[in-house]
């Protein structure tokens, strides 16, 4: 046999040996550095990921305060608040955001008005993670088609907010003013934390004039939410503090019945206490219906009253210039 075909069974096994010891210390190294790296992120910097966790598991939201109510001289509500049933989308918890809308379509009846409307809004300078509506006045039917659709819909909520109704809206229409969405200038000029939350502000008449005592302050609450930013349960709250209720001078009985002397004409009625120079009545009419202001009146609408040659937007008892008694 050659001598090139016999091993070196002794060198072999020290060559093996060699590299068996290799090895073991360069798996061992690896698990210290691994066990290291274990130690100093669950141990060291125990404290920074904890912190980090929680931001991305718990929330802080805003609870938007109920806004105080409005009576007359006799205890007669004129402003309430009700509860709607809405759509509401987070924009940057939504993973696509024209395959979401077009799921919402297929779903609900969204009017090319709502989803304009909504194109706006997402448009305008917003706060971060602040809820957009999209549709109003759910019904119990497209509510529980939302809930069977959830999981499809990251980042697409039904919420339940306080709206500001109007009972007789017509008849105080001028006198009381009316509420809607916080638009991009009144954004620029409000407290931002004490409106975090809150969707609506004072646009006329004594809801803009009292809308500091109507507004009170915004609550709180910390919230665990899931990895698709789904609340799971509240974890603190911090209940907000409701905006004070008023009571004017006005009486609505004496509002109605100016209103009826009226009759549909053109015109304002006044009606001053003389002890107290306290307003019995202010009438405007022709009135209008105030509660469509406040979630957002539709182009349509709007139209048809702007351009109403009765002008039912004309506050005719404090702008018009009326002779004292004058029947014009």
């Amino acid at each position: 046999m050659p001598w090139g075909e016999f091993k070196d069974v002794a060198a072999e096994r020290r060559l093996f040996q060699r590299r068996t010891m290799v090895m073991v210390v360069v798996v061992l190294v690896m698990l210290g550095l691994l066990v290291a790296r274990m130690y100093q992120l669950q141990v060291v910097e125990h404290d920074i990921y904890t912190t980090l966790s929680d931001k991305n598991r718990v929330q802080v939201q805003s609870v938007a305060p109920p806004r105080g109510l409005v009576y007359d001289r006799n205890d007669e509500l004129l402003a309430e608040n009700r509860p709607v049933f809405g759509v509401t989308l987070v924009p940057e918890r939504v993973e696509g955001m024209e395959e979401t809308l077009a799921k919402l379509g297929e779903l609900l009846d969204i009017s090319e008005e709502d989803m304009e409307r909504f194109q706006r809004r997402l448009r305008e300078p917003r706060r971060p993670f602040q809820p957009l509506p999209l549709r109003y006045d759910l019904n119990e039917e497209e509510i529980a088609s939302l809930a069977v659709h959830r999981h499809e819909l990251p980042g697409v909520e039904v919420s339940a907010e306080l709206v500001r109704y109007y009972p007789h809206s017509e008849l105080t229409a001028h006198a009381l003013g009316f509420v809607g969405r916080i638009n991009r200038e009144e954004l620029q000029r409000i407290d931002p934390v004490n409106y975090a939350g809150t969707n609506y502000i004072g646009k006329s008449g004594i809801e803009r004039f009292y809308e500091a005592l109507l507004h009170g302050q915004v609550g709180y609450q910390h919230v665990e939410t899931n990895a698709r930013g789904r609340t799971l349960r509240v974890l603190e709250r911090q209940n907000p503090v409701p905006g004070e209720d008023i009571q004017l001078h006005l009486d609505l009985r004496l509002q109605r019945l100016a209103h009826e002397l009226l009759d549909g004409r053109r015109g304002a009625i006044v009606a001053i206490e003389p002890d107290t120079g306290g307003l019995l009545a202010l009438a405007s009419v022709p009135g209008f219906d105030t509660n469509q202001f406040v979630t957002g009146i539709s182009v349509e609408n709007y139209r048809a009253l702007s351009t109403d040659i009765d002008k039912p937007l004309f506050n005719r008892a404090l702008r018009g210039q009326y002779p004292p008694g004058s029947p014009a």
